[in-house]
C-alpha cells in the first residue's frame, strides 16, 4: 500500500497543530482540502484516524501509530531528498583535523561530503601532531577540529574526555629504570600535557618512543616500549590504566572544539562544520565523559 507524501504531511500538521484550521494554515491550504486530505487516507486504510467531537480532535488508537510510522517515512524521505539532490555549492574549503577525532569514520565522512557536494573541493589536513588552533589563526584553514584543554572559549564543543595513564597489561618498568613513554612529536598537545604534568611530580621519565601518527604510537604501547596518555573511552585491549602505584600525576580532560579562521565561514565552510558536528553527535560518544572512571575500567585500576 502506497501513501502519498502530500498525506502524510496533512496527518501530521492535523495532529501537531490540534485541527483542521490550524494545520490548513500552516500547509497554505484551504480547511477544506486538508479535510479531504485526512478522509482520503482514512478510505485508504479502512479506519478513523481522527475521533471529533465539537470541543476536541483526538487521535485514535491506530491514528497514533500511523502517525509514527507517518513521521518515520517522511522523515526518510527528507534525508533522501537531501543526499540525492543537485548541489549548487561549489568552491573549496581547508579543513584540519586531528587523527583521533572520528578515527576510521573520517574518511567515509568525508567521502560522503563529496558525493553530496561534488563541485567543492575538500583539502584535509590530518596529523596527530600539528597545531590546529595555530593554522586557523593564520589563515592557512577555513575551519578545524582543534584538541584542547577543557574550557577553553570559542568554537563548539564537540566531544571532551578524561584522560589517563595507560600501557601494555604486562608493562612494568624495570628496577632502577625511569618510566618510559610513547609520545607523539611536538607541538601534540596530549606530549605537552604529559610532560607539564609529570614535571610537577616526583617521577623519574623519559621518552622511549616517539611518533607521528596515533597507529605507531598505539604499537608501542601493546609493544610494551612505554606508557602514554590516551582518552578513557579509547582504551584498547591489551591496555591498562595504571595504577596509583606508580605515583603518576592526574591529568586534565581534554575537548575537541570545532573552530573557523575569521573569514572561515563560507558556504562549504558551514555545509562541512554540519556534517562534522552531526557526525560527533551520532558517534556513540557523550560530549562529556566526568571524572569517575567507567564501569569497564574500574577493574583494571590499581
Amino acid at each position: 500500500m502506497d501513501f502519498a507524501p502530500e498525506l502524510l504531511r496533512a496527518l501530521v500538521a492535523v495532529a501537531e497543530a490540534g485541527g483542521f484550521t490550524r494545520a490548513a494554515e500552516r500547509l497554505h491550504l484551504t480547511q477544506s482540502a486538508v479535510s479531504h486530505q485526512i478522509r482520503r487516507l482514512e478510505d485508504q486504510i479502512g479506519t478513523p484516524l481522527f475521533v471529533r467531537t465539537t470541543r476536541k480532535l483526538a487521535l485514535t488508537e491506530d491514528g497514533e501509530e500511523f502517525l509514527h510510522h507517518a513521521r518515520q517515512i517522511l522523515q526518510a524521505h527528507a534525508a533522501l531528498s537531501r543526499r540525492f539532490q543537485a548541489s549548487s555549492l561549489a568552491g573549496s574549503v581547508r579543513f584540519g583535523v586531528p587523527e583521533n577525532f572520528l578515527g576510521d569514520e573520517l574518511p567515509h565522512l568525508l567521502s560522503r561530503f563529496a558525493r553530496t557536494f561534488s563541485a567543492v573541493r575538500v583539502e584535509a589536513s590530518v596529523s596527530v601532531c600539528q597545531d590546529f588552533s595555530a593554522r586557523i589563526e593564520s589563515g592557512e584553514l577555513d575551519l578545524a577540529v582543534a584538541m584542547r584543554r577543557a574550557g577553553e572559549t570559542g568554537g563548539a564543543v564537540l566531544r571532551r574526555s578524561r584522560y589517563v595513564w595507560a600501557a601494555a597489561e604486562d608493562f612494568a618498568v624495570p628496577p632502577g629504570s625511569s618510566l618510559p613513554l610513547a609520545l607523539s612529536n611536538p607541538p601534540c598537545l596530549c606530549r605537552t600535557v604529559a610532560v607539564e604534568a609529570l614535571a610537577g611530580s616526583n617521577v623519574e621519565w623519559h621518552i622511549g618512543f616517539t611518533s607521528a601518527n596515533l597507529h605507531g604510537l598505539r604499537a608501542a604501547m601493546l609493544a610494551g616500549l612505554g606508557a602514554s596518555i590516551i582518552a578513557s573511552d579509547e582504551i584498547e585491549p591489551g591496555m591498562k590504566v595504571l595504577a596509583p602505584s606508580y605515583g603518576l600525576p592526574p591529568l586534565p580532560d581534554l575537548e575537541f572544539a570545532l573552530i573557523w579562521s575569521p573569514g572561515g565561514k563560507t558556504p562549504c565552510a558551514r555545509e562541512l562544520g554540519r556534517l562534522i558536528a552531526d557526525a560527533a553527535r551520532s558517534f556513540g560518544r557523550p560530549v562529556l565523559h566526568r571524572s569517575a572512571p567507567p564501569k569497564a575500567l574500574a577493574g583494571k585500576l590499581g
